[in-house]
């Protein structure tokens, strides 16, 4: 039996279709690969093509390796030649190795060799590239710290992708940013070439540019490559497309394949008409659509298509398969961030549990738009004692911004951690070099010292030339200034540090402390376009946060709201990673440098922030936040072999799972808000969505929070779901929540199996009865004030969201999840101890608050009027107040 017998009509006449332009729109699922590896095998076996003649291209060395395998095991007996498969890289390296002297120019001085590149030229890395740039900018006397050499290369790459020179550049600039930009372009490309060096971008235009300009060469590969394949053609770029162009010639025996559907690396300079002009460049083009998916259900296939078919900038395709029917589309409608997360590791245990009884081999997947959202399902895992693997970046606690944070906070807590101080020192950059480390860590070792010590004693014996002193002294005050904030005598410190006397506290200071709060309660930590940041030097004071109390609530002071007139305030560890953040400048560096991975490096600064939040909401101390930290990035957990896989939707590209959750279904953060403003690229993001619904074969279960923390605020926001949601036809869902009541938050009206959320403006919560936990039975939502048709509320822009009655951190709701688990969990019966301070509530008694209601006192630290007690809210959850300012009677 031919191998050809194995293949479907279409994927046949994708095989047998050898002469002239093709383009193969392979869906999601289609066996694409395989189409690909016997269209080689067909050639060689059927069409006695020699090997040697056929050259295929696609993106990953992993594809080219899979698919050499492949054409083996099809053909592997017939030559001893072998096709050429590899990389679009790969393939430019080896085309100028042995022709790139053809470009060389001769050397209009007698006697000098001729000017350009060798056969033996070297490829910089990025680390390599930054060294070049930051050498030229310091011999042009260029501030790396006001324009960063990874923003320079950024830019560069960008034009290069784009296939543009510095004169080009700086003729489009229209700022004097990308003017000096342009200016440092011309110097890096000069510096490369005397180096004799080339860049990865430079491996793909030099290549380009050698076909175009010399014949001989040109004619050299048109005649040694007769059949052309380039796997995923909707991710090319402008050099790619124009080395395509290149090497079909005049046979025009070029093969492409790819679906525009998942076209989702504009960012890193692909372009979609490539694939959307394939017929323009070539008229005579024969279009094969590969419709029939070996993957997913029916379902699964419909609900994708009906997604991606509201983009404008496609071809179009009727996706179908074999596998009739199968789950409906889950979608889950979590209270908060937190609970999402619950409910993937939930009914990940569930799946596990079922597939090991089944005796299949489970495999999951989470997928994300963001690495910044893998935390909380880091921590739900980990919870339900789920084995896990992070792809597509670090472990979130691992990642180098989270680490320096987090290296911050155990020197502030234990200044005598010196490795946590190396890796703080001098980051971000702050003139404390190489040599004045050495010195340093020279001092301690003479003096017994630690490193932190050695600092002290190098300022105090002026050890250190006077700009490397500046450093270390700004660099201290630093950590002094967060230190006595965290013990909540930082106005003291302000005051010896100014050298005003402690007399003069009222007044002046009352004055200047208010000046301070105001300045404090206008920063936006989330707005970043629009954030008032303080200069990056470390010896600009900034007074503690204040959080406002909200309207008709100014007499009520919780330890968090106190502010002590002249004595300072302990903070919370959120306020304190603030505080870090903006006196290091750590986020407007990376505002600067205007790189996609910077602004993911920042959302992942405003994790760490919403974590600390979380933490708060757990009553945990700053060291209890750290070993939480270090218990989450414990690297020995991690297996690689994990049945469960946490990534990015970018990173899922290719792959496949039998249940998959795509998560943070919310405007904003999927379609992401830096998108929303550009039709093309709310396109890329329904793309990127159809791409994630694709992974799945047996079940996909879409879900989002209702209310997600964002940017360390101090309360959740209130979201609107995604525009994606609305693109699932209803009969294809199923809302995996109960409810008592059809209406609910963001939701059509519906009654039933089917749900699916419909609204723009998420509605007003009844504080009575709102659920805030899906474990719980009752799962209802009810509306203030009249609704209008889809469920939404009337006049929903003039009602803010209340918080619901029951936080994810109450006692009951931890009880109630572990005893729908089938569980034993018994809320501890704390007795009432007799009081014994002048108010003396105490563990376990029950309490009433002008503005909670009634509560039962958790904890209780300290005695009499100053004592800090924690009290749990039935409707608000934990609350630590101080105890002369609280306002509580027995209930």
């Amino acid at each position: 039996m031919s191998f050809l017998d194995q293949l479907n009509p279409q994927q046949r006449e994708a095989v047998e279709t050898t002469e002239g332009p093709v383009l193969i729109l392979a869906g999601a699922g289609s066996g694409k690969t395989r189409v690909i590896t016997y269209r080689i095998a067909y050639l060689i076996e059927h069409i006695g093509v020699m090997p040697e003649s056929i050259l295929a291209m696609t993106f990953t060395n992993k594809a080219a390796a899979e698919m050499g395998e492949r054409v083996e095991k099809l053909v592997g007996g017939l030559s001893i030649a072998k096709p050429v498969i590899s990389t679009f890289h790969s393939f430019c390296v080896r085309v100028l190795r042995r022709d790139i002297e053809a470009l060389q120019i001769p050397s209009a001085t007698p006697g000098q060799p001729p000017i350009g590149h060798s056969k033996k030229f070297v490829i910089y890395d990025e680390s390599d590239q930054q060294s070049v740039v930051k050498s030229v900018m310091k011999r042009l006397g260029l501030d790396d710290k006001q324009l960063t050499p990874r923003t320079v290369l950024a830019r560069i790459s960008w034009a290069k992708n784009h296939m543009l020179d510095p004169q080009e550049l700086y003729l489009q600039s229209a700022d004097p940013k990308t003017e000096k930009i342009a200016h440092l372009f011309e110097e890096y490309r000069k510096e490369l070439r005397k180096a004799n060096a080339l860049d990865f971008d430079d491996l793909l235009l030099e290549a380009t540019r050698l076909l175009k300009s010399s014949a001989a060469v040109r004619e050299y590969y048109n005649r040694r490559f007769q059949y052309l394949l380039i796997d995923e053609y909707q991710d090319t770029n402008r050099p790619q497309y124009e080395l395509m162009r290149m090497l079909a010639g005049t046979r025009h025996n070029v093969c492409a394949v790819g679906d525009e559907d998942q076209s989702i690396y504009s960012w890193r300079g692909a372009d979609i008409r490539n694939i959307l002009e394939f017929e323009k460049d070539f008229p005579e083009a024969k279009i094969i659509r590969l419709e029939q998916n070996y993957r997913s259900t029916q379902n699964i296939l419909q609900a994708a298509s009906s997604v991606v078919a509201n983009n404008i900038r496609r071809k179009g395709k009727n996706l179908w398969t074999s596998r009739q029917g199968g789950t409906k589309i889950g979608y889950y409608e979590a209270p908060d961030g937190e609970n999402e997360a619950l409910f993937a590791a939930d009914h990940s245990a569930k799946y596990l549990r079922e597939a090991a009884q089944r005796g299949e081999t489970p495999r999951a997947a989470v997928l994300y738009r963001t690495n910044s959202q893998s935390r909380l399902f880091e921590e739900a895992m980990r919870r339900y004692g789920l084995k896990y693997h992070v792809v597509g970046g670090f472990s979130f606690y691992e990642r180098a911004e989270i680490k320096d944070m987090i290296s911050y906070l155990k020197v502030i807590q234990n200044p005598d951690d010196s490795i946590s101080l190396l890796r703080v020192i001098n980051t971000p950059t702050r003139g404390i070099g190489k040599g004045t480390i050495e010195t340093l860590e020279r001092l301690a070792l003479e003096t017994g010292l630690s490193l932190w010590g050695a600092i002290g004693e190098a300022i105090r014996r002026q050890l250190l030339p006077q700009r490397a002193l500046a450093a270390l002294q700004g660099f201290q005050q630093l950590l002094e200034d967060a230190r006595a904030m965290l013990a909540g005598g930082y106005v003291e410190r302000l005051l010896e540090t100014s050298g005003l006397a402690k007399s003069e506290k009222a007044g002046p200071l009352e004055e200047n402390s208010q000046s301070h709060e105001d300045d404090a309660e206008s920063f936006s930590f989330g707005a970043l376009a629009e954030q008032d940041t303080l200069p990056a030097s470390d010896t600009v004071p900034v007074v503690p946060y204040r959080d406002d109390l909200g309207p008709g609530n100014d007499d009520e002071l919780t330890e968090d709201d106190l502010n002590v007139q002249g004595e300072g305030k302990e903070i919370g560890t959120a306020d304190l990673l603030k505080f870090l953040i903006d006196r290091t400048g750590y986020i407007k560096l990376l505002e600067e440098e205007d790189t996609p991975e910077a602004f993911s490096r920042i959302e992942n600064l405003k994790e760490l922030v919403n974590a600390a939040m979380d933490s708060r909401d757990r009553g945990e101390s700053l060291d209890q936040f750290l070993d939480h930290a270090a218990l989450i990035s414990d690297a020995d957990d991690y297996d690689e072999r994990s049945q469960i896989t946490l990534m990015s939707l970018h990173a899922a590209k290719g792959l496949e799972f039998p249940l998959v959750f795509l998560s943070g279904l919310e405007e904003g953060l999927f379609p992401h808000s830096r998108t929303l403003l550009q039709p093309d690229d709310v396109e890329e993001e329904r793309r990127l969505c159809y791409v994630g619904m694709t992974r799945a074969m047996d079940q996909l279960i879409l879900t989002r929070a209702v209310y997600r923390r964002r940017y360390g605020s101090d309360s959740p926001e209130a979201s609107v779901p995604s525009r994606f949601l609305e693109e699932v036809p209803v009969p294809l869902m199923e809302e995996l929540g109960r409810r008592r009541s059809p209406a609910r938050v963001g939701t059509r009206v519906e009654t039933g199996s089917s749900a699916r959320p419909t609204g723009r403006s998420p509605a007003t919560y009844d504080a009575g009865n709102a659920h805030y936990s899906y474990e719980d039975e009752d799962q209802s939502a009810i509306w203030k004030g009249g609704a209008n048709r889809g469920g939404v509320a009337a006049n929903p822009s003039r009602q803010k969201p209340t918080a619901p009655v029951k936080p994810y951190n109450s006692i009951e709701n931890i009880a109630e999840f572990f005893a729908s688990r089938g569980k034993k969990f018994t809320i501890p019966k704390t007795p009432v101890e007799a009081p014994t301070g002048k108010r003396g509530f105490r563990p376990g008694q029950k309490v009433r608050h002008p503005k909670y209601g009634e509560g039962t006192v958790y904890h209780r630290e300290g005695e009499g009027e100053e004592a800090k007690i924690t009290v749990q809210f039935p409707r608000f959850g934990l609350k630590k107040l101080v105890e002369k300012y609280a306002q509580l009677e027995r209930a």
